[in-house]
């Protein structure tokens, strides 16, 4: 650890697959404790006031009227109801943050894209606790941890560290999941992660709905970032690349705190 962070978490990861019963039980436990110390890189998640913000009535809150003056008028004099979706709600903001991590699924999972991922998922618990969110994807999205649910640190980084990777990579797929499960935030910030090389294999354009998301950062890995590069200048997004996955919760920190 004292002299390649990397390649140590990488050799720890990819003992979590021994045969052996034993050393693989051991192993687990050890990258565990390893990887959540790693974690804690920058400050963890301010507390403040609640401040009233405005949003799209269909996400909650109360309907405000002034803002939502012009589609009532309008469905009004068409002598029909208003389309939820076009009105307006106020409801009260955490300040702070909420996290959704998108770990790319597809392909092989290396010891290295593992550690990167149980790493980058302990960082956001570090720097969201309250608000986070943990997202498996490959053609499909799979739920590791709801944005509000009471999933231990620890018991997330053991099930991130018993994925396999395979299938297609469904980008398209990772942003919507990520849409829905930020769609509860109550923190003012609402940021989606995606942890990939952005390379969409599947026939689903992914521009449309990343643009939709209200902020979204990239980790690539360094040695093929060019996709994900690609995706960032498309949308407006902000990517970091990392050479070993001991470099995720600093690269992680430099996005958030841009």
């Amino acid at each position: 650890m004292r002299e390649d962070p990397g390649a140590a978490m990488e050799l720890v990861v990819d003992m979590t697959k021994a045969t052996d019963e034993t050393l693989r039980e051991k192993a687990r436990r050890l990258a565990g404790t390893i990887l959540l110390e790693r974690s804690k890189v920058g400050p963890s998640r301010s507390r403040g006031s609640s401040k009233l913000r405005l949003r799209p009535a269909d996400r909650g809150g109360d309907i405000d009227v002034d803002a939502s003056m012009e589609a009532l008028v309008e469905a009004r004099a068409a002598n029909l109801p208003p389309h939820l979706e076009d009105l307006h709600a106020i409801d009260w903001a955490q300040p702070g943050i909420a996290l959704c991590l998108l770990v790319d699924t597809s392909g092989s999972m290396t010891g290295g894209r593992l550690a990167a991922a149980a790493l980058t998922a302990a960082a956001c618990s570090w720097r969201a606790p309250e608000e986070f969110a943990v997202v498996s994807f490959e053609r499909q999205a799979t739920v590791q941890r709801g944005l509000h649910q009471p999933t231990p640190p620890e018991t997330l980084v053991d099930q991130l560290l018993a994925l396999r990777g395979h299938g297609v990579t469904g980008l398209s797929a990772a942003m919507r999941a990520a849409a829905d499960q930020l769609v509860a935030a109550r923190s003012s910030r609402r940021v989606t992660v995606l942890l990939s090389d952005c390379r969409a294999t599947d026939d689903q354009d992914p521009v449309p709905l990343a643009a939709s998301l209200d902020e979204l950062l990239i980790l690539a890995p360094a040695d093929d970032s060019s996709d994900a590069e690609a995706l960032a200048a498309a949308v407006g997004a902000r990517v970091e690349t990392m050479a070993d996955p001991s470099e995720a919760p600093a690269a992680l920190a430099r996005l958030l705190d841009a």
